[in-house]
């Protein structure tokens, strides 16, 4: 796809959000809307389908319907046991200001350990470790290291044996872990200009430096498959990416989300001595029976539960079964620090509470639904998977 292609590409989805594209344009496309609902031509039409509003209809960013349901309430502003979020950004070294203000919010909600993601290597790093260990709240926060991916030039045969290198000196200083970015797979490439694949041979001595060390490696593969479809009216996510041009993977140049997951996949089965953490629940979360089939044949990889909340969230039957059969794997973890969220996972996680709201409309315009998990489950869930995975994490506030 040409540059000109793509920047039209760009600007005819900002015109789309410009006009409001109205609910009753989408309403008007009779093929659309019949295969979105299954139909086929010998199905009966429902009474009253087809009409046309008599009032003007609102944009999808106006209509905010109320509901006049009234079932129980039960808001968890605090976790009901101590948490450990395994996946948290934060600016490193981070500054004792901004330390003292997240550890305040912590308190609040329960969290007692944060693993910040955002390490980077080398002297950033052991700035990082450093500043922490100086602080009163050196057992509140730790690190996991990142791999400095050249962004020009491409990544050079014998990279990953420096890497590995790398990581083992950052290990010394103080990392618990590895973070890989969704970049690689997306965006990283070889010299010659070709994406760098997951499973590419020049990262295997990463994989096994960390099986070496005894660390696990939390990755980010891919983003969630409606990212790569069509931008139509039938994509769930079209509203999210409407509004952020950076989450749309439909230029060809993108593999396809299945292509990320397969490059991975094999890469995880290559390296059995390697503990991988699939951020993001493998983005594989709105299909947990494929989930839980990959699981049973992968026993080095634990999901983490980050970002997807939306998905486990709107199916919690479903959800409550795979939680509860998965309970030695599955780690908590939020992403993004925004302390007014986190309630929202503790209330789905430990309550029976009903069709209640999710905090970013553009994620999900549907509700949440609580799974009720058992207290075992949730001490595993909030702080004993990651403490058996992650060697080194503070331990002390824990229940034994």
């Amino acid at each position: 796809m040409t540059t000109k292609l793509r920047a039209a590409f760009a600007l005819t989805s900002v015109a789309l959000i410009g006009l409001g594209y109205r609910l009753s344009e989408a309403q008007g496309q009779p093929a659309a809307q019949a295969q979105a609902r299954g139909q086929n031509a010998n199905q009966t039409r429902r009474p009253g389908e087809g009409r046309a509003p008599e009032f003007k209809p609102p944009t999808i960013l106006e209509y905010k319907p109320k509901s006049r349901l009234i079932v129980p309430e039960n808001l968890r502003p605090r976790a009901k046991y101590p948490v450990i979020d395994i996946h948290s950004h934060h600016q490193t070294p981070i500054a004792a200001d901004r330390l003292k203000e997240v550890v305040a919010a912590m308190d609040k909600l329960n969290l007692q350990v944060l693993v910040n993601l955002s390490g980077g290597s080398g002297d950033r790093l052991k700035q990082g470790i450093e500043a922490l260990k100086g602080s009163p709240y050196a057992d509140r926060m730790v690190l996991f290291a990142n791999i400095d991916f050249p962004r020009e030039g491409g990544v050079p045969q014998g990279f990953g044996v420096k890497a590995a290198a790398q990581l083992e000196q950052d290990v010394k200083a103080g990392a618990l872990g590895l973070k890989i970015f969704k970049e690689l797979g997306l965006r990283i490439k070889k010299p010659d200009g070709s994406r760098l694949r997951l499973d590419d041979l020049e990262l295997d001595p990463i994989w096994a430096k960390c099986a070496e060390l005894k660390i696990p490696v939390l990755i980010h593969t891919a983003e969630p498959a409606p990212f790569f479809d069509p931008i139509d009216f039938t994509n769930e996510r079209w509203l999210e990416e409407a509004l952020f041009p950076d989450r749309r993977y439909q230029d060809p140049w993108f593999p396809r989300f299945e292509e990320l997951l397969a490059e991975r996949d094999r890469m995880f089965a290559k390296h059995r001595n390697t503990t991988f953490i699939a951020a993001h629940m493998a983005y594989l979360s709105n299909d947990l029976g494929r989930f839980a089939k990959y699981l049973d044949v992968n026993p080095n990889v634990y999901p983490e539960t980050a970002a997807v909340l939306a998905e486990y969230g709107r199916q919690p039957r479903t959800a409550r079964a795979f939680f509860i059969k998965y309970q030695d794997r599955i780690l908590f973890g939020k992403d993004s620090f925004q302390p007014d969220e986190f309630p929202y996972y503790w209330r789905t996680f430990e309550t029976g509470d009903e069709y209640f709201e999710y905090y970013r409309d553009y994620h999900a315009f549907w509700r949440l639904y609580g799974m009720e998990l058992p207290d075992e489950v949730l001490k595993k869930l909030y702080y004993k998977n990651a403490l058996k995975i992650v060697k080194g994490l503070p331990s002390a506030a824990f229940p034994k």
